[in-house]
Formats: structure tokens, C-alpha cells, sequence
């Protein structure tokens, strides 16, 4: 399972070029005064609610039959609408040799085997994602570093995702519940609302299915500080499940 992989390098160093934060801020979507401009980028806004989504992919198979996959890191406003595609400029269109000149290797490694594309394009995946979703992220916006270098939130960014993601092991989640795939077992979906919840302090992540199988998790948090460093604090969803009371779970195929 994906938590078995040696951690990966370089967080502590990347971390520390972004602007300090003050303790005192509230988390995001519960301030209720404005927030001053020059703690602008300590604080998540408009995309306050920051979820970490998770595919099911069992036909074509996606990473290992034991593992979720990551679809992505996405900051949605606080009434669950968002932005995307935020900065054009910024639509870089080669994430592998960002994250090998930032000496992101096992970063990269993990990604090729746990955010994959289903249509084995990954590249284009992940650039999709951060263009679309982390060019969104205000708080890791160029002018949030203290001695930026370009493209250094493209490598936070990916991390972040990958770190989040190592702590949400839905499998493990799951079939610590007795819910394993099965190609002929049905599962309440009540049963695997209560499962993800008891990962995810207490709060059900939206679920969602295609043809009534289990195919998405989406994990909701709002963040006290930056997206990277920030302290994250699981929230209810934003998005209503529209899964059938009761739930496939299909093996990945060989």
C-alpha cells in the first residue's frame, strides 16, 4: 500500500521559502472580518475549502490493485463553486523536468505509480491539474515566496498533493471495514460513508460511483496558514453523493 514507500526529500527546503504566517489567523472560510492584504498569502481565499481527490480505476486498471489513485489537490470556494485555470502564464507544459531540476526524483517516482492518467498520458494529467486547480491556489501564488525561483510552487504543489494523499489511504480505510473489492459483493453505502469518515475526522468525504461502483473519494479541508505548510483541518463536504444505497466495488483487472 502507498503508505509503505520511503518518505519523500526536499519538503523541509521547499518549504521554507514561503512567507511566514502568523498563528493567530483564522482557518479558512470561518474568518469574519477581512483579511489584512500583507497576510494576503497566508490565507486561502476564494478557495477556502481545499480537497484532495482520489480515483477508483478498475477497468482499465490504474496503479496498484491494493491503492487508490490521486486525481488531484483543488481549492474550492466556500460554498463549494470554484475558480480555475487562474493564470495562463503559468500553464507549464513540462512538469517531469520541473520536478528532476528541482531534484524531486522520488517525488516524480511516487507520482508515476500513484497519479496516473488513465489513458497512460500522465504528463498531460498532471499538467492539467495544476493548470486548472494550482494556479488557483492563491497562497502559492510567485509572490508568496520569500526568494522564489520559477516554478517552485509547481514542485509544493505536487508534494503537498502527494503528502496529503499518504495520509487518506482509503483502501486501507475501507477494508479495515470488511469492504474489499469483490467482483460479485455489494457494500451499504452507509457502511463505506461510515469507513472514509472514521479516516477523515469524523466527516464523510463526497463519495462518487459510475454505473453504481465505487470511482471517486473527495476529502474536504479548510487550512490555517498556506496550502503547503498550513495546517489542515478536515471539513463536511460541499458536494452531495450520488451513489445508489447500495455499492460495487470492483477489482482492478489484470
Amino acid at each position: 500500500m502507498h503508505k509503505s514507500l520511503l518518505p519523500l526529500a526536499f519538503t523541509t527546503s521547499t518549504l521554507a521559502t514561503l512567507q511566514s504566517c502568523p498563528s493567530d489567523l483564522p482557518l479558512s472560510c470561518h474568518n469574519t472580518t477581512t483579511i489584512p492584504s500583507s497576510d494576503a498569502c497566508c490565507f486561502n481565499a476564494p478557495g477556502g475549502t481545499l480537497l484532495q481527490t482520489q480515483f477508483w480505476d478498475y477497468d482499465p486498471a490504474i496503479g496498484p490493485a491494493d491503492s487508490w489513485t490521486i486525481h488531484g489537490l483543488w481549492p474550492d470556494n466556500c460554498d463549494g463553486t470554484y475558480q480555475q485555470y487562474c493564470d495562463t502564464s503559468r500553464e507549464y507544459k513540462n512538469i517531469t523536468s520541473i520536478l528532476q531540476s528541482q531534484g524531486r526524483d522520488d517525488l516524480l517516482s511516487y507520482m508515476k505509480t500513484y497519479w496516473q492518467d488513465y489513458e497512460g498520458d500522465d504528463e498531460s494529467f498532471w499538467e492539467h491539474e495544476f493548470g486548472k486547480h494550482g494556479t488557483c491556489i492563491n497562497t502559492i501564488k510567485p509572490s508568496c515566496y520569500n526568494d522564489y525561483t520559477p516554478q517552485q510552487e509547481v514542485g509544493d504543489y505536487f508534494q503537498k498533493t502527494v503528502d496529503l494523499f499518504k495520509g487518506l489511504d482509503t483502501y486501507k480505510a475501507l477494508a479495515d471495514a470488511n469492504i474489499t473489492p469483490d467482483s460479485s459483493k455489494t457494500y451499504e453505502l452507509s457502511a463505506v460513508k461510515k469507513a472514509l469518515a472514521s479516516l477523515h475526522g469524523g466527516y464523510e468525504p463526497h463519495i462518487g460511483c459510475s454505473d453504481g461502483a465505487l470511482s471517486e473519494v473527495w476529502y474536504f479541508f479548510n487550512v490555517r496558514g498556506n496550502a503547503i505548510d498550513g495546517e489542515y483541518e478536515p471539513t463536511e463536504t460541499l458536494s452531495e453523493t450520488q451513489c445508489p444505497d447500495t455499492v460495487k466495488y470492483p477489482p482492478k483487472s489484470s
